[in-house]
């Protein structure tokens, strides 16, 4: 019997591969920084074909357009021959008469060594991007080094990954050769193809079972300061908590995690975060951050990936079920695909007893205070369905922030209309059972599908005002119901380049100030004609030093309103920095501090829905 079933196995596997897409990323001969790719095709149904690589990829929500980094393309028919071509933008190319192609070859340059580049395009999100870095990492996020045929997305893919054979790839996919120097997976569309990234590196990695789940955890430490293993206990721990939260909504048996620790004398990127798939994350970090800081953001970056598991990845509309990568149609719903998902990564964290009451607190509280960095008026629904393009795509980053506070909201009016029966978990929960991974809702039906799960018409109340609407989230409102007040505090008048300091960064490489591209400017920062994208190397001839940065805040704190300041800058020009001399008048600008505090004595029923919101216990 089991030979039989073997050998039966083998012809279908045969006939599978037959009518697959075999393609082949050669890791060994690499060239200049270039990644060599064959595709092999199965016979043509149509004579004219479009040839693609994506414009976005799911998960992105930014035109990013892979086919920049490709080059050398070439198409072949069945005899060798080369076919005509008609390149109709970055990633499209039209053939006429194809029925002939049976291979298309071209080299992918990385996006890793082009972010620091924005005078033709914006740079690729690191952990969307791709690494060619020759006999250290080979960082593949396949929709980067993969394209596809219009009407053969659902074809099966043969991956053949040709490496050096000290290589290990760290992936969610099963090898299914033996060979040192291949590895070889079989994905059953194109969609597959995207969602299965890899990781090439010399072998750091750890496995190991957390709540039943097989995890892979592979590192790439540039100067060697971190292995894999000295993140295993805080990822253990985060997992075992996660998979509790989920319970039955999370089916995963294997998750990987590829971790990119940027540093040393590699590229130097700037995205930094982390990017979600069915079984697998791609996570890219400054190495220079201390453990603590790499476990705090592992716990709080890579868990949010985590639950992208059941939200959208297994419950979502038609527009990322059936996801156009040539022309990508977006959905309205960032405010639960991403806000939802942020809100989890935090809910979690007190609920399963890795943070206490006051440290969740704060998190809002922080969510609150940058939410007012973006337009409040502008309704969810509109900037998530147009987040591709101006001016909704410079709010994208508010589904972080209002996003994951509008979900905290209607977990709280849940909680208030079922008598703490029902929250935010639960819905999204029954909204899983209801769809799923193979069976999309519309669109425009989710809050109708919203109100048929929980049984309350009043959420629509909610969401007509609140998501779809204009009407400014009232938080204090909600938050007062639950026992929570909001304490206002104002600061004495301070002189700063933003509003809320707490947003200024520093870049090691140029020794200067750098701020969040989302801070408001301060008063004075517009007075002088001051950019979000500047750099400030010095003030009134004090130059910017990390080492002694409280000398250099002290002395921002003795300038007086109206005095004189020059402020010495890098902008950047076309792509390159250019050193620039800006001056005004001095303008201190009060700022509004507000803290959330716990009520001292709330009514029995708000410590009640309190108690509830924080434990998820009924």
């Amino acid at each position: 019997m089991k030979k039989i079933a073997l050998s039966l196995g083998l012809f279908a596997a045969f006939l599978a591969n037959a009518q697959s897409i075999k393609t082949t990323i050669d890791l060994v001969n690499v060239k200049d920084d270039k990644v060599a790719v064959t595709m092999e095709f199965p016979k043509m149904k149509s004579g004219d074909i479009k040839f693609h690589f994506p414009k976005t990829v799911p998960g992105t929500y930014s035109e990013d357009d892979y086919g920049r980094f490709i080059e050398g393309i070439k198409f072949y028919d069945n005899k060798g021959s080369e076919l005509t071509y008609t390149k109709v933008n970055d990633n499209t190319y039209a053939l006429k008469n194809a029925k002939n192609l049976t291979k298309v070859s071209y080299l992918v340059n990385d996006s890793f060594d082009d972010e620091t580049d924005t005078s033709k395009h914006k740079a690729v999100f690191s952990p969307s991007g791709t690494d060619i870095e020759q006999g250290k990492v080979y960082m593949i996020n396949t929709h980067g080094f993969i394209g596809y045929i219009d009407n053969m997305q659902d074809v099966p893919y043969q991956l053949i990954i040709q490496k050096p054979a000290d290589f290990y790839g760290t992936t969610a996919l099963v090898d299914q050769d033996k060979s040192e120097s291949t590895d070889t997976f079989t994905l059953a569309n194109y969609a597959k193809v995207t969602d299965s990234p890899l990781m090439y590196t010399k072998p750091d990695y750890i496995t190991f079972n957390a709540g039943g789940m097989e995890l892979v955890l592979g590192v790439y430490s540039p100067t060697g300061k971190y292995k894999a293993a000295d993140f295993k206990d805080n990822l253990e721990k985060m997992v075992i908590a996660q998979k509790k939260f989920l319970g039955d909504m999370n089916t995963n048996k294997k998750y990987a995690i590829m971790l990119y620790l940027s540093g040393g004398d590699g590229p130097k990127i700037k995205g930094f975060g982390a990017l979600e798939h069915h079984e697998s994350t791609s996570v890219v970090l400054p190495e220079m951050m201390p453990k603590d800081a790499i476990d705090k953001t592992i716990t709080d970056v890579v868990s949010h990936e985590f639950f992208h598991t059941v939200n959208p990845l297994k419950t979502h509309s038609e527009e990322i079920h059936y996801f156009d990568y040539a022309d990508p149609k977006m959905s309205q719903h960032l405010w639960m695909y991403e806000g939802g998902t942020e809100y989890f990564a935090n809910l979690f964290q007190i609920q399963e007893g890795l943070i206490n009451k006051d440290e969740f607190l704060e998190r809002i509280g922080e969510k609150i205070a940058n939410s007012k960095n973006y337009d409040d008026t502008m309704p969810f629904t509109v900037m998530s369905k147009n987040v591709l393009k101006a001016p909704y795509k410079d709010q994208y980053r508010n589904v972080y922030e209002k996003g994951a506070l509008l979900a905290m909201c209607l977990d709280i009016e849940l909680r208030k209309l079922s008598n703490g029966e029902m929250g935010y978990r639960d819905m999204i929960r029954k909204l899983s059972q209801r769809f799923g991974e193979n069976k999309p809702f519309k669109d425009d039906k989710l809050i109708d599908e919203l109100v048929t799960v929980t049984g309350y018409p009043q959420i629509k109340d909610f969401y007509n005002k609140y998501i779809s609407g204009n009407q400014p989230t009232p938080y204090a409102e909600y938050l007062n119901t639950v026992g929570v007040e909001i304490q206002k505090q104002e600061s004495r008048p301070i002189f700063w380049f933003i509003k809320n300091p707490n947003q200024t960064g520093f870049d090691d490489k140029n020794n200067a100030f750098a701020f969040d591209e989302n801070s408001a400017l301060s008063p004075f920062a517009k007075s002088i004609g001051f950019k979000i994208t500047d750099q400030v190397l010095a003030l009134n001839g004090k130059t910017v030093d990390i080492k002694n940065v409280q000398d250099f805040i002290g002395y921002t704190q003795t300038i007086k309103d109206g005095q004189d300041v020059t402020v010495t800058i890098l902008r950047d020009n076309a792509g390159k920095k250019e050193k620039m001399t800006l001056k005004g008048k001095a303008v201190l600008d009060k700022m509004t501090m507000e803290t959330l505090k716990f009520k001292a004595n709330p009514t029995p029923a708000e410590l009640k829905l309190q108690t509830q919101w924080l434990t998820g216990k009924k």
